[in-house]
């Protein structure tokens, strides 16, 4: 394998199970899945948009406010408990702890803080928004056949009360940070592993033809919550993530995983994948990533269907580098 080029390696991924043209894909996950979700729909798949912009809004307007960046308005999902909750809030209605945050006056979703810049008038607002929000998750549940999620963060942050988890640290982006009222969680490979097999679960009742595709995210933490080296803790998270998506890949039939993570992360000749943050991966690294992709799933004619976004992604949004903020 000396001197071998990782665009030239083969064998490094073929598919569990077929993605077809007519089948409808959902994507969700850390900053990273946004560069896939771009991808699919440029290449013809049919990628749900199960909560579109309001007719007539300015595109540059919808992308702030983080429309079309996934197949719903639900910003980064950058850890499978927060998936987990959020299905559970949708399908069952389970009522978290805390839903509205506030900052100088404005209102803020707690559990999405960065999808409405500037926040709301009210919390009536936040809650009203919520609702239809949840709508939206139901009906993107009961109509996907693929769903792809890239997993990106063990560390959460957790209000003490009832579990209910944020994926932003409170004070970051909106609310006010407590010590008695939240505290640091860094999800393990067994929470991983069970929280993805109850979600799994949960989906599937309402769409039993359901498959997924896991994917880890190769961006490193800009910061940790934990006393450990940004360097030690990103190396943990990493590799309880890898480790957790395999098991779940192993035990589960319908469950696919893709090798994003050590594509973009090998050390392979020309395989210089990030730009000068260390963080940002660069455009043709992502795309080598998406031939591996297509290789195995050719593309199919695009399709036209109600639930597609309009919308393509190019800047990516990352709340988690707030918490270089937060450790300041």
């Amino acid at each position: 394998m000396e001197g071998q080029d990782i665009s030239n390696v083969p064998g490094l991924y073929a598919k569990k199970f077929s993605i077809l043209p007519r089948n409808t894909i959902a994507t969700a996950g850390s900053c990273f899945a946004q560069h896939i979700a771009v991808r699919l729909r440029a290449n013809g798949y049919s990628v749900v948009d199960a909560e579109p912009p309001p007719p007539g809004l300015d595109p540059s307007v919808a992308r702030e406010a983080q429309y079309g960046i996934y197949s719903a308005r639900f910003g980064n999902i950058y850890y499978v408990r927060q998936l987990l909750q959020l299905a559970r809030e949708a399908l069952e209605e389970r009522k978290p702890g805390e839903i509205v945050w506030e900052r100088q006056g404005r209102y803020y979703d707690a559990l999405r803080p960065a999808v409405m810049p500037g926040g709301y008038d009210t919390p009536e607002q936040v809650l009203a928004h919520r609702r239809s929000h949840l709508r939206a998750v139901r009906r993107l549940f009961e109509n996907t056949d693929i769903f792809i999620f890239t997993m990106g963060l063990t560390e959460a942050w957790e209000l003490v009360e009832d579990g209910t988890v944020f994926p932003t640290a409170p004070g970051t982006v909106a609310g006010d940070f407590d010590p008695e009222r939240y505290k640091l969680t860094n999800l393990t490979y067994q929470d991983i592993v069970s929280d993805f097999i109850a979600f799994r679960l949960l989906v599937k009742r309402v769409r039993p033809k359901m498959r997924f595709v896991l994917t880890v995210s190769p961006v490193p933490l800009a910061a940790t919550a934990t006393e450990q080296h940004v360097l030690t803790a990103t190396t943990y998270s990493k590799a309880v993530l890898r480790a957790a998506a395999g098991e779940i890949e192993r035990r589960c039939s319908d469950v696919d995983y893709f090798p994003s993570y050590e594509i973009i992360t090998s050390n392979f000749i020309g395989n210089d994948a990030f730009g000068p943050s260390g963080r940002e991966v660069r455009p043709e690294a992502v795309e080598r990533v998406m031939s591996y992709f297509f290789s195995q799933h050719p593309a199919g004619a695009s399709l036209s269907t109600e639930m597609q976004s309009p919308l393509e992604a190019e800047e990516v949004f990352c709340e988690d580098a707030l918490l270089e903020v937060f450790a300041e």
